[in-house]
């Protein structure tokens, strides 16, 4: 029995050795390339593929392990949106991804950007380093004096209101698809309006759907209160980039914070420090001191790590012998 894994990084290294050493009748062998065209022959041999990337897995890259005898791909990633569903049906490819890692790790990142934000760090940090240690006029707010809206109440969603609860926060919620304990406790309103009026910040955790796409947008900004803070760490598309440039251009956004952008394919996971940045937008977004940006790191812990890999890796071998993983997908 084999599996191959795509894309692996040097920090994935020590939890797919570890996997091996629980499976010591499975060989594995990896790569730091991703999966392509190019690179699917890498993986002639294996029983199962497995492997995490933001390109797409078109009918190509599928076609071609499927010209190897490989119609098993276990990703180490939750979003799927990638994979060319038609192409996968068609070749007979069993599927799976990784739904749940570690929720503490995004919703922890969203809300410590938040309080980030609140408390001005950004600003306050740039003039520390300047040596500039006076306090006004950087002052910042309290997040239990905040009504935090969150939209999406799935694993990271509660995680997140957990979180707010603690600091004090008066918390409401939005999600087409209730969690019975949130509608015990009160926190749901009713519509999505109800809570773009209502809340002084709003964090997102929802799905990059296409209902869900530019959710964000010049009409929904309208129906915010002025200054309204939003923290997204979900997915890219469910922000209008234009829309948000002019909400914070006219104080609509007094604060924003992301770490998924509608343009990071081709642009995050890449070393621009010696060269222009591509996307004008995304330099602009980073200059200003109300906005924090970081690369789709939200997830990024040694424990999110390590369940991505145990899982995607157990879901392969399932699939190899025949099983079907409590995660597989169906399509």
């Amino acid at each position: 029995m084999k599996v191959f894994a795509y894309g692996i990084r040097d920090d994935e290294v020590p939890a797919l050795k570890s996997w091996q050493e629980e499976n010591p009748t499975v060989e594995v062998d990896y790569t730091n390339e991703v999966l392509t065209a190019d690179t699917v022959a890498l993986a002639k041999g294996a029983n199962s593929v497995v492997t995490l990337q933001l390109d797409p897995y078109g009918a190509d890259v599928l076609e071609g392990l499927a010209d190897l005898g490989i119609k098993n791909l276990s990703l180490r990633n939750v979003g799927t949106e990638t994979i060319d569903f038609e192409a996968a049906k068609r070749l007979g490819f069993n599927l799976s991804n990784v739904p749940v890692y570690s929720p503490n790790a995004i919703a922890e990142h969203a809300m410590i950007q938040l309080s980030r934000l609140l408390r001005r760090t950004k600003p306050m940090d740039a003039k520390v380093a300047k040596h500039d240690l006076r306090w006004a006029p950087t002052i910042g707010r309290e997040v239990r004096m905040q009504t935090v809206g969150v939209i999406g109440t799935g694993n990271i969603g509660r995680k997140a209101i957990n979180i707010l609860k603690g600091f004090g926060a008066k918390v409401i919620a939005y999600d087409k698809f209730p969690n019975k304990e949130l509608q015990e406790e009160g926190l749901y309103v009713d519509t999505l309006d109800e809570l773009f009026a209502q809340a002084d910040a709003i964090s997102l955790h929802v799905p990059g759907v296409p209902e869900n796409v530019h959710l964000v947008n010049e009409e929904s900004l309208a129906k915010m209160k002025d200054g309204v803070v939003i923290v997204n760490t979900s997915r890219g598309n469910l922000i209008d980039t234009d829309a948000a440039i002019a909400a914070l251009d006219s104080g609509k956004i007094s604060d924003l914070a992301l770490d998924v952008y509608e343009g990071e394919v081709g642009i995050f996971e890449h070393d621009w420090s010696h060269e222009k940045l591509p996307d004008e937008k995304l330099a602009d977004l980073i200059a200003r001191d109300n906005v924090l940006i970081t690369p789709h790191v939200a997830f990024y812990t040694t424990k999110a790590i390590h369940e991505m890999v145990y899982q995607s890796m157990s879901a392969a071998l399932a699939f190899a012998n025949g099983q079907t993983p409590d995660n597989a997908l169906e399509y």
